[in-house]
């Protein structure tokens, strides 16, 4: 009898590990799967495992195709079957191309006179998925907030970047999800990072690839009231749950296009930027919705200095300024009172209530 033997971590059993299995199965009569203990899967890949270590056991023993299943418990990196390979002395050890430790397994293979066999790639029987995607995808929510700037914009693009400044930021309601979508796209609410979050992925990386910063994937996937420190990548500086702005702040949707990335480079008031993210910070810290509109005006400021045109005034506003880049797409509006702010937003048919918007982490 030709005793095969294969190991792995199989912390969520997939297609492509039952492929897997089978083509080693094929090298010979009887097969042997071992999978890291949840001991090794802490210690080694430096995470829990996503379900018990007995449910697994229970798992891979009702396969057909597997003859025997054992736990790995050794500590030696990448050998954590060693204990029952030594004991089972198999005939084979069937590995992937994308083997880690193959110096170390030739070694261990060379003490029993097994052979060190590497499969070659064949066509997936399956669509290709990892344990990492399939965490990822449960973990996706299925709706997401898009948010609106107060006052630090451009602070978070990293060559923008200056120490000791600040972004701030609110994510907010109604929410988003990818079947509905109940705000203008590509309007300045930060609605790629919501995109990416729903699909999976983290934004900021993409954010930084198109040269703009990463305060909306960062305050989108955080959630909450949020003072980020200014910087090459979103560090948290405080946060609340943003509840003292709960029907003060509405929308006007301005009907320009809104571009960021081609609106990058243009010459701007970075020392007001920075007073306004400062002024945004105090306001948020001491849960001052007047400083908060300061800010906002201050940041308006910069925009007009940038050369965006003048946004319609409105009774009882505090603040007003257009959001992420500007020039087009949604303008923020900050009013001192709800009654002024559901006023506003029965004037127009462009304009509408949003509310903070915070998830319990």
């Amino acid at each position: 009898m030709k005793k095969v033997f294969i190991s792995g971590c199989y912390d969520i059993l997939h297609g492509g590990h039952i492929q897997f299995f089978k083509e080693a199965r094929a090298l010979g009569d009887h097969l042997t799967v071992c999978f890291a203990s949840d001991k090794v899967l802490w210690e080694h890949k430096k995470r829990r495992t996503s379900i018990p270590q007995d449910h697994k056991l229970a798992l891979m023993t009702s396969l057909d195709i597997v003859d025997q299943v054992v736990i790995g418990d050794c500590e030696d990196l990448g050998l954590d079957f060693k204990d029952h390979f030594l004991k089972i002395r198999p005939d084979i050890l069937a590995v992937t191309e994308d083997d880690q430790y193959g110096a170390a397994k030739r070694a261990l293979c060379a003490e029993v006179g097994a052979e060190y066999v590497i499969l070659p790639k064949t066509p997936p029987q399956f669509t290709p998925v990892s344990t990492s995607s399939i965490v990822r995808n449960i973990r996706t929510p299925a709706y997401a907030p898009l948010r609106v700037d107060f006052g630090g914009g451009w602070l978070d693009v990293p060559r923008l970047a200056r120490e000791g400044t600040y972004i701030v930021n609110c994510a907010i309601s109604p929410l988003v999800s990818l079947t509905d979508w109940c705000y203008e796209q590509k309007s300045g609410l930060g609605g790629s990072g919501a995109w990416a979050l729903l699909n999976g992925n983290d934004g900021v990386e993409s954010e930084l690839n198109l040269g703009v910063g990463w305060q909306d994937p960062a305050i989108i996937r955080e959630t909450g009231l949020c003072a980020w420190r200014s910087g090459p990548k979103p560090v948290l500086h405080f946060k609340r749950n943003g509840d003292f702005l709960r029907g003060h702040m509405a929308l006007h949707y301005t009907d320009i296009p809104h571009d960021t990335p081609a609106n990058a480079d243009n010459d701007r008031d970075y020392d007001l930027i920075q007073k306004a993210g400062e002024t945004a910070k105090e306001g948020v810290f001491l849960r001052d919705l007047i400083k908060l509109g300061e800010a906002v005006q201050l940041s308006y400021e910069a925009q007009l200095g940038e050369g965006m045109r003048e946004l319609p005034d409105a009774k009882g506003c505090i603040g007003r300024k257009y959001l992420g880049g500007g020039w087009g797409g949604y303008a923020l509006y900050l009013f001192d009172s709800t009654e002024d702010r559901d006023t506003f937003v029965a004037s127009a048919n462009c304009n509408r209530p949003i509310e903070p918007y915070i998830t319990i982490r």
